[in-house]
């Protein structure tokens, strides 16, 4: 599979640089250890090269040649001094012996010692400084009678000698007899054959079947120290240090209009607008690879799949650490030396597509984007800026690529798509809303998808009032509404932020309450304990039956005694239960697609939500949402803020207030000085007008004050709210510095 996020068929550019004399990577590739996919072919051409040196001092026999075969060591002590074992003549190695390695863990049988006999060991030499087929020697007096373990025969030509064990050997003295231990407390035989060790210490797999206890410990912690002297810490991307990797140049023609960094240094963003068109396109840069950078990107990612099997330690380290220690590991397998700055974009791409979302990572970084629209395979995606609203981009997926990046979609969504269930909703891990279609079955450009982007902290109340969407005085309604039961409906046409607006002003609910969440994906975030957020779920199978909408999860919500319910949004028949709800005094909030309160009517009481005029008047208060234009830029209002007065009795319809409404010339919001809610308010609690105006001010004073200290964060928001219903005057006394109210 080749490496994410890359054009491979660009031919064109390989050639001109090898006519430039750039050194061909097959020649440096084929350094590398064995690998598969990508650069099997540097591999197999360099093959037959690839082999280790053979040891000058040691020099393997030749096939046919006799050979001294080893035969059973006379007891200690028989031996004369400066002698060397001797060897039968009756067996013969005709080539060198093949590295084994013991598939059965079966301990050898070992004949009982005769009387004043003992069994010793001769000393392992560093690997290179045997001969090929040598290795430790049985000193029983008679041969073993259990079979020989099982052995596996690998490539011989892949083993390596340590440059280390090299230089040991090379500076022994030929002929020089290895100098012998002592017998040890354990007088136990090992077992013969002939290893090679290697360079990354495999052979510690076959010993750990065969070494007991202490002896397997210790060459653990040789290989362990071996290994960290010889691989250095890998240094990570530094902006202020290493400077850009990135240095970006708009096509011919272009004029800049703006530009930034997505991750410093490493992508960054250009505006341009294009000369023929006239119209701006995005325009996203990232480090560029040379063709052996490329090939080793290629290598890195398709064997980092077989060594990122984690232990349990490393499950409970930083994904990142893990990841850049096996990359280190690996590179240094590979025997491959490369600078600086081929690294930090080795660690950028690798991070890119393991931890990010491939080439859309920058995208789901940049936080101007808030949607991301692919129609097809090879078609630019286009993004919706919040600075330069509809845009195109320099980025666009052949089909191969496309749908491997939606099946990564679905999959990091929690959800499945195929071709028989070729659609999908979901709710990506960071809260984004995704909407999905696979393949040309119902879209006939291809795979499609549409990325709705949320922020992991929603929006709060003082963040409406920096963007102009409610003023003070909207708020502080809200905040006595809400608190006093009132139900609310945010009523608006696609991306007016009917959800944003519900999920900010739902940071008024009172603490302790009851809250049930309903959604069809996960949209809603609350700082509140006492909160059961659902989401409906599709058929896992063609039958119905495991299938959950929101009208099973509203009528589950209805036995579980909540005080506030919210609804994502309302769009069949859970609309009666919902109004039902209202009706038997439950606190509901939820939104609907339509354009002003006659709309939204005309949509409740018509199928397919078809809620009688009766039910429709127990909803309080409904917000008007609207996307609309100031100047050159388009933002957010809320254009009016009317009160369900009741039914007409003449007429039979329903009666209005507006207690808001919005001025496009000046940009501002007016109170038209007349609200039911209020009057409910004070009739409810007791209140006079002076204690009711007294209140309003207090409130409002809290809010002005948390947007002069720029408390925004939705936690701080929430306790300060909660601390002023739980001690008002505490919170008064510490207005000039709120953040001391609630700790």
């Amino acid at each position: 599979m080749p490496f994410p996020g890359f054009n491979n068929n660009k031919k064109s550019e390989s050639s001109k640089k090898e006519a430039a004399g750039e050194p061909d990577p097959d020649e440096k590739i084929s350094k590398f250890a064995g690998g598969s996919d990508a650069g099997n072919e540097v591999a197999g051409e360099s093959g037959a090269g690839s082999a280790p040196p053979a040891d000058e001092e040691n020099p393997s026999p030749v096939a046919g040649e006799p050979e001294e075969a080893p035969v059973l060591k006379e007891p200690a002590g028989s031996e004369k001094p400066g002698e060397e074992p001797v060897r039968e003549p009756s067996e013969e190695i005709s080539s060198p012996a093949p590295e084994f390695q013991i598939t059965e863990p079966e301990e050898a049988f070992v004949p009982e010692e005769a009387p004043g006999e003992i069994t010793r060991e001769t000393p392992e030499e560093p690997s290179g400084s045997e001969k090929p087929g040598e290795g430790s020697v049985r000193e029983p007096p008679e041969k073993l009678s259990s079979p020989a373990p099982e052995f596996q025969i690998t490539k011989p030509e892949e083993a390596s000698v340590p440059e280390e064990a090299l230089e040991e050997s090379a500076r022994e003295t030929p002929g020089e007899p290895p100098e012998e231990k002592m017998p040890g407390k354990e007088e136990e035989a090992t077992l013969a054959g002939a290893e090679e060790e290697k360079d990354d210490f495999s052979h510690l797999k076959t010993q750990r079947k065969k070494k007991p206890g202490k002896a397997l410990v210790q060459d653990e912690k040789k290989a362990f120290l071996f290994l960290k002297k010889k691989i250095e810490t890998i240094r990570l991307y530094d902006f202020e240090i290493d400077g850009p990797l990135v240095e970006p140049v708009l096509p011919e023609g272009y004029t800049l209009i703006d530009e930034y960094w997505i991750h410093e240094g490493r992508s960054k963003v250009l505006i341009g607008k294009n000369p023929e068109t006239r119209l701006d396109e995005y325009h996203l840069y990232e480090p560029k690879l040379s063709r052996f950078e490329r090939e080793l990107a290629e290598r890195l990612y398709e064997d980092m799949r077989d060594v990122l099997i984690l232990t349990d330690e490393e499950i409970l380290e930083k994904r990142e650490s893990v990841l850049m220690e096996k990359m280190s590991n690996l590179i240094h397998e590979y025997k491959v030396n490369i600078d600086d700055e081929a690294l930090f974009k080795l660690q950028y791409y690798l991070l890119r597509n393991f931890l990010g979302w491939s080439r859309l990572d920058s995208l789901m970084f940049d936080p101007n984007i808030e949607d991301i629209s692919c129609d097809g395979s090879d078609i630019p995606i286009f993004l919706y800026h919040r600075k330069y609203r509809n845009i195109r981009t320099n980025i666009s997926f052949d089909e191969e690529v496309l749908y491997s990046l939606a099946i990564l979609l679905a999959q990091r969504s929690g959800k499945h798509i195929s071709v028989s269930q070729p659609m999908l909703d979901a709710t990506l891990p960071d809260g984004s809303r995704l909407q999905l279609t696979l393949g040309k079955v119902v879209t006939s450009r291809g795979t499609s998808f549409t990325i709705r982007k949320f922020r992991e902290e929603p929006f709060t109340p003082i963040e409406l009032i920096e963007y102009g969407t409610f003023d003070v005085d909207q708020l502080v309604y809200f905040w006595l509404a809400i608190e006093n039961n009132k139900s609310l409906l945010f009523v608006g046409g696609t991306a007016s932020g009917k959800t944003t607006s519900l999920n900010a002003v739902s940071l008024f609910i009172p603490p302790l309450s009851k809250v049930v969440s309903i959604e069809d994906t996960r949209e809603i975030t609350l700082f509140h304990d006492n909160w059961i957020a659902t989401v409906t779920r599709e058929a896992a199978t063609e039958t119905s039956g495991s299938r959950i909408d929101m009208f099973d999860l509203l009528k589950a919500a209805m036995r579980q005694r909540p005080e506030y319910i919210l609804v994502g949004e309302v769009r069949g028949v859970e609309a009666q239960t919902l109004f039902q709800a209202m009706n038997t005094g439950h606190t509901t909030f939820s939104t609907l697609h339509a354009n002003n309160v006659d709309a939204a009517i005309h949509r409740l009481e018509n199928p397919p939500l078809n809620v009688p005029r009766n039910m429709v008047q127990a909803l309080d208060v409904v917000s008007i949402q609207a996307l609309v234009y100031r100047g050159q830029e388009r933002v957010r209002r809320a254009l009016e803020i009317v009160e369900i007065a009741g039914i007409d009795p003449g007429t039979g319809n329903l009666r209005v207030n507006t207690v808001f409404e919005y001025d496009p010339v000046k940009d501002v919001h007016s109170y038209s000085g007349r609200s039911q809610v209020y009057s409910t308010i004070m009739e409810i609690r007791g209140w006079s007008r002076e204690v009711m105006n007294y209140e309003i001010e207090r409130r409002r004073q809290i809010i002005q004050a948390m947007h002069d200290q720029g408390i925004v964060d939705y936690v701080s928001v929430t306790k300060i709210f909660q601390a002023y219903f739980i001690n008002s005057a505490n919170v008064l006394e510490n207005i000039g510095d709120l953040r001391k109210a609630f700790l």
